[in-house]
Protein backbone atom coordinates (compact mmCIF):
# COMPACT_ATOMS: atom_id res chain seq x y z
CA UNK A 1 0.00 0.00 0.00
CA UNK A 2 1.30 3.67 -0.60
CA UNK A 3 0.61 6.48 0.79
CA UNK A 4 1.69 9.81 -0.53
CA UNK A 5 1.26 13.68 -0.03
CA UNK A 6 0.66 16.64 -2.73
CA UNK A 7 2.09 18.92 -0.04
CA UNK A 8 5.41 16.66 0.72
CA UNK A 9 7.21 14.08 -0.79
CA UNK A 10 8.50 11.09 1.44
CA UNK A 11 11.04 12.37 3.63
CA UNK A 12 10.74 15.98 2.27
CA UNK A 13 9.84 18.82 4.73
CA UNK A 14 6.51 19.33 6.57
CA UNK A 15 4.45 22.78 4.71
CA UNK A 16 4.23 25.55 7.48
CA UNK A 17 0.76 25.40 6.86
CA UNK A 18 0.17 21.72 8.39
CA UNK A 19 2.21 22.74 11.71
CA UNK A 20 1.66 24.34 14.53
CA UNK A 21 2.74 27.18 13.06
CA UNK A 22 0.58 27.40 10.32
CA UNK A 23 -2.98 27.33 9.73
CA UNK A 24 -3.04 23.67 11.24
CA UNK A 25 -4.53 21.48 8.52
CA UNK A 26 -3.78 17.67 7.97
CA UNK A 27 -1.89 17.25 4.64
CA UNK A 28 -3.95 15.74 1.89
CA UNK A 29 -3.01 12.76 1.27
CA UNK A 30 -3.41 9.75 -1.60
CA UNK A 31 -4.11 6.03 -0.91
CA UNK A 32 -2.95 3.09 -3.45
CA UNK A 33 -2.39 -0.33 -3.77
CA UNK A 34 -5.35 -1.00 -0.67
CA UNK A 35 -6.03 -4.65 -0.56
CA UNK A 36 -9.29 -6.18 -2.01
CA UNK A 37 -10.39 -7.32 1.17
CA UNK A 38 -10.07 -4.01 3.53
CA UNK A 39 -12.64 -3.91 5.92
CA UNK A 40 -11.42 -0.50 7.09
CA UNK A 41 -8.54 2.10 7.07
CA UNK A 42 -6.64 3.63 10.41
CA UNK A 43 -4.35 6.10 10.23
CA UNK A 44 -1.57 6.92 12.93
CA UNK A 45 0.81 10.36 12.54
CA UNK A 46 3.35 10.04 15.05
CA UNK A 47 6.81 12.15 16.02
CA UNK A 48 9.55 9.86 16.16
CA UNK A 49 11.70 12.30 17.40
CA UNK A 50 9.79 13.55 20.64
CA UNK A 51 11.54 14.64 23.93
CA UNK A 52 10.16 11.87 25.93
CA UNK A 53 8.89 9.44 23.05
CA UNK A 54 7.12 8.48 20.29
CA UNK A 55 4.76 11.73 20.06
CA UNK A 56 1.14 11.14 18.39
CA UNK A 57 -0.94 14.20 16.52
CA UNK A 58 -3.41 12.62 14.87
CA UNK A 59 -5.16 8.94 15.06
CA UNK A 60 -8.23 7.81 12.61
CA UNK A 61 -10.11 4.48 12.48
CA UNK A 62 -13.06 2.64 10.08
CA UNK A 63 -12.40 5.02 7.24
CA UNK A 64 -14.25 3.46 4.50
CA UNK A 65 -11.92 1.20 2.62
CA UNK A 66 -12.62 2.63 -1.04
CA UNK A 67 -10.87 5.74 0.06
CA UNK A 68 -8.39 7.14 -2.26
CA UNK A 69 -7.76 10.94 -1.33
CA UNK A 70 -8.14 12.46 1.86
CA UNK A 71 -8.20 16.28 1.19
CA UNK A 72 -6.40 18.96 3.30
CA UNK A 73 -7.77 19.88 6.56
CA UNK A 74 -10.94 17.33 5.81
CA UNK A 75 -11.91 15.09 8.53
CA UNK A 76 -12.79 11.48 6.65
CA UNK A 77 -16.37 10.78 6.27
CA UNK A 78 -17.80 8.28 8.61
CA UNK A 79 -14.35 7.97 10.36
CA UNK A 80 -13.84 8.47 14.15
CA UNK A 81 -10.65 10.06 15.39
CA UNK A 82 -8.97 9.41 18.75
CA UNK A 83 -7.45 11.74 21.14
CA UNK A 84 -3.78 12.35 20.71
CA UNK A 85 -1.17 13.23 22.94
CA UNK A 86 -1.78 17.04 22.64
CA UNK A 87 -4.81 16.13 24.28
CA UNK A 88 -7.30 16.91 21.83
CA UNK A 89 -9.50 15.10 19.27
CA UNK A 90 -8.65 15.02 15.55
CA UNK A 91 -5.17 16.59 13.91
CA UNK A 92 -2.64 18.48 15.84
CA UNK A 93 0.54 19.74 13.02
CA UNK A 94 3.97 19.10 13.76
CA UNK A 95 5.03 21.43 16.89
CA UNK A 96 8.73 20.31 17.56
CA UNK A 97 10.45 22.62 20.56
CA UNK A 98 12.50 25.55 19.36
CA UNK A 99 16.02 24.69 18.43
CA UNK A 100 15.79 20.84 18.36
CA UNK A 101 16.68 19.54 14.99
CA UNK A 102 13.89 18.70 12.42
CA UNK A 103 11.73 15.66 13.86
CA UNK A 104 10.71 12.83 11.72
CA UNK A 105 6.92 12.26 11.35
CA UNK A 106 5.88 9.05 10.13
CA UNK A 107 1.86 9.32 8.68
CA UNK A 108 0.71 5.60 8.95
CA UNK A 109 -2.01 3.94 7.05
CA UNK A 110 -3.36 0.75 7.63
CA UNK A 111 -5.81 -1.75 5.57
CA UNK A 112 -7.83 -3.70 8.27
CA UNK A 113 -10.00 -6.75 8.16
CA UNK A 114 -12.12 -5.77 10.44
CA UNK A 115 -13.97 -1.99 11.38
CA UNK A 116 -12.67 -1.40 14.90
CA UNK A 117 -14.59 -1.46 18.28
CA UNK A 118 -13.01 1.57 20.34
CA UNK A 119 -14.34 4.54 21.91
CA UNK A 120 -14.07 7.85 20.67
CA UNK A 121 -11.64 9.24 23.27
CA UNK A 122 -9.10 5.88 21.85
CA UNK A 123 -5.50 6.33 22.52
CA UNK A 124 -2.96 5.37 20.04
CA UNK A 125 -2.44 2.46 22.41
CA UNK A 126 -5.43 1.32 22.11
CA UNK A 127 -5.87 1.74 18.62
CA UNK A 128 -2.16 -0.16 18.16
CA UNK A 129 -3.58 -2.86 20.40
CA UNK A 130 -6.77 -3.17 18.04
CA UNK A 131 -4.69 -3.81 14.79
CA UNK A 132 -2.70 -6.76 15.97
CA UNK A 133 -3.66 -9.54 14.34
CA UNK A 134 -5.54 -7.25 11.71
CA UNK A 135 -3.83 -5.53 9.67
CA UNK A 136 -3.63 -6.69 6.11
CA UNK A 137 -1.47 -3.78 4.69
CA UNK A 138 0.82 -0.43 5.78
CA UNK A 139 1.47 2.33 3.89
CA UNK A 140 3.87 5.22 5.08
CA UNK A 141 4.72 8.72 4.89
CA UNK A 142 7.42 10.59 6.72
CA UNK A 143 7.81 13.86 6.73
CA UNK A 144 10.22 16.47 8.60
CA UNK A 145 9.78 19.94 10.09
CA UNK A 146 11.81 21.87 12.13
CA UNK A 147 11.39 25.24 14.54
CA UNK A 148 14.66 26.43 14.43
Amino acid sequence: MTVTSSAYADGGTVPRRDTCDGAGLSPPLALTGVPAHTAALALLLRDRDAPHGTFTHWLVWDIDPHTTRLPAGEHPRGATEGRNDFGKTGYSGPCPPRGDRPHRYVLTVYAVDRRLSLAADASSADLLRSLSGHTLAVGTLTGRYGRG
